[in-house]
């Protein structure tokens, strides 16, 4: 059996390990230096040193938008910096899409992503264009990144279910073509009961196909939108539990403390997962709020608290909606970790499990994820010796490992200084 040797490596409890990968696979952990006696051993075929960085298994994209990235300032920029003209201007862009300009845009964001060391990425396709052009593209480039990462597609009902007619068809085509999942945006709907019947409709859907539940849940400073309460109960009646994300979810900032505990237990009986989007949600929303004004995210530490799975998402990169992003998911994390208070010293581990193991779960990958002997190979090594570091850096991986097989590599960077050494002397 032909071996791999990860040397030197730091894992996130503190542990200075050797990881041995055979087939694919993490054949064993070891101490620091065991791989000593197998330096000589013909069966090594690679020894891969580490530098002490810290091991994490692959970073997990749980939310992105392939068919909108890399078009900010088509037609037009984002003036208002509003999530009301960003949907105008994507409204006009998406007139646009041929296979051709979707494939381009997405491949360049893969690639960004992978450098990152995302190897698992659940993108929505919006399918409120009637050719569907966006959604079939991207389930072809589902089946030619395959050897590489692992991509889902959900068909996404930008312009709505109920108010866009033609949409729940289009949803039900998109199961049937290959979508992985179909999403709702019920907020978006034009009143409240038209939200629900949105969600009873995507529901339905993804218990005749045996599919995902994405919902754009709550994306509004309005106390008032109650959706996720919805998405929680039609999960439990319709038996799809964990099948079902709400993300963004903006809305429980705002609620009243009574309502908001009433709901965390509903939530975690439902065991649906919540993605926040601290990059978009923080720059999209309180636009309408006097001072003081929201921060935009979701009380993700109050749900990880109660027990309720929370990952966090980049979302959109370079869109009609946000001009920013570079793949970087340790970004978005950075962001949360400031607007939610999660700077205590034993939330760091929880806020990369946000983008590892709780994403791993929104894509229902929890039964082949992780660091663990017999699990697929699928892992970053960071220029960083613990979490902390890996939040305040937020560096590019020094290795990204695909089933065994480093697949992106990016050198440490460094700073050479010209200055004399007494600038450096300490009065």
């Amino acid at each position: 059996m032909e071996m791999t040797i990860l040397k030197n490596v730091m894992t996130q409890e503190g542990r200075h390990v050797d990881v041995f990968l055979a087939s694919g696979r993490i054949h064993s952990i070891e101490p620091s230096n065991s791989s000593d006696a197998w330096k000589s051993d013909q069966e090594v075929e690679h020894i891969i040193d580490g530098q002490g960085g810290l091991l994490l298994p692959a970073f997990v994209e749980s939310h992105i938008h392939l068919d909108t990235v890399l078009t900010a300032g088509e037609p037009d920029w984002n003036r208002s910096g509003t999530l009301l003209e960003g949907i105008q201007l994507w409204g006009e862009r998406k007139k646009r899409l041929t296979p051709e300009d979707v494939r381009q845009r997405a491949n360049e964001v893969i690639r960004l992503l992978v450098g990152h060391g995302v190897l698992f990425i659940r993108t929505h396709a919006d399918i409120s264009d009637p050719r569907m052009t966006a959604l079939k593209t991207l389930l072809a480039l589902k089946e030619e990144w395959a050897s590489v990462v692992q991509l889902q597609v959900i068909a996404f009902p930008q312009d709505g279910i109920v108010a866009c007619p033609g949409n729940a068809e289009r949803m039900e085509e998109a199961l049937r073509l290959g979508a992985d999942g179909v999403g709702a945006i019920p907020h978006g709907e034009r009143t409240r009961e038209d939200g629900v019947e949105s969600l009873e409709i995507c529901f339905e859907l993804a218990k005749k196909y045996d599919a995902f539940v994405h919902v754009f849940c709550d994306e509004t400073d309005d106390e008032q939108s109650r959706f996720l309460e919805c998405t929680a109960a039609l999960a439990i009646k319709h038996e799809l539990y964990s099948k079902v994300t709400a993300s963004h979810c903006s809305a429980t900032a705002y609620y009243n403390e009574p309502y908001f505990q009433k709901l965390l237990g509903l939530v975690k009986a439902s065991r649906i997962h919540i993605i926040a989007c601290p990059l978009i949600n923080s720059s999209m929303q309180g636009r309408f709020d006097a001072y003081p004004r929201g921060r935009g995210i979701a009380r993700i530490r109050d749900m990880s608290r109660a027990g309720i799975p929370v990952a966090i998402a980049h979302d959109d990169m370079l869109t009609p909606f946000y001009p920013y992003g570079d793949g970087n998911l340790l970004q978005a994390v950075h962001m949360a970790a400031h607007l939610e208070h999660m700077t205590g010293r034993d939330d760091t581990g929880l806020l990369l499990d946000m983008v590892t193991k709780h994403g791993a779960g929104v894509l229902g990958l929890e039964d082949h994820y992780g660091i663990d002997p017999g699990y697929p190979a699928n892992l970053v090594v960071l220029p960083a010796q613990q979490a902390a570091d890996a939040i305040r850096l937020r560096p590019k991986p020094l290795y990204v490992i695909r089933q065994g097989r480093v697949i992106a590599h990016t050198p440490p960077m460094e700073t050479e200084f010209s200055f004399p050494p007494s600038c450096l002397q300490v009065y």
